[in-house]
């Protein structure tokens, strides 16, 4: 994998906000995959306003941590699981 995508990823995941915000979305993802996790709901876990929100669901978005999809007013957030396998083989061999 490219050093620069790895930058980019490990740099999204270093603010406490996103790094939880994926964490949850993650946790949502095993039971949600096949039509995602609603944001809304997620979000209420957060003292933070939904721009804040917004802000960070596209910078993990940006670094192919997540989807999202809009289907009307909801919002749904799915895992990239390619991404995700390769963090967690990244992590276990060193």
């Amino acid at each position: 994998m490219k050093s620069n995508k790895l930058t980019k990823i490990f740099k999204a995941l270093s603010n406490p906000n996103r790094l939880k915000l994926y964490h949850e979305i993650s946790k949502k993802n095993e039971a949600f995959f096949e039509t995602g996790c609603f944001v809304y709901k997620i979000s209420e876990k957060f003292n933070i306003g939904a721009p804040t929100i917004s802000h960070h669901l596209k910078e993990l978005e940006n670094a192919d941590l997540i989807t999202t999809q809009r289907n009307g007013k909801q919002l749904t957030a799915r895992i990239n699981k390619d991404t995700f396998e390769i963090i967690k083989d990244l992590l276990n061999n060193n």
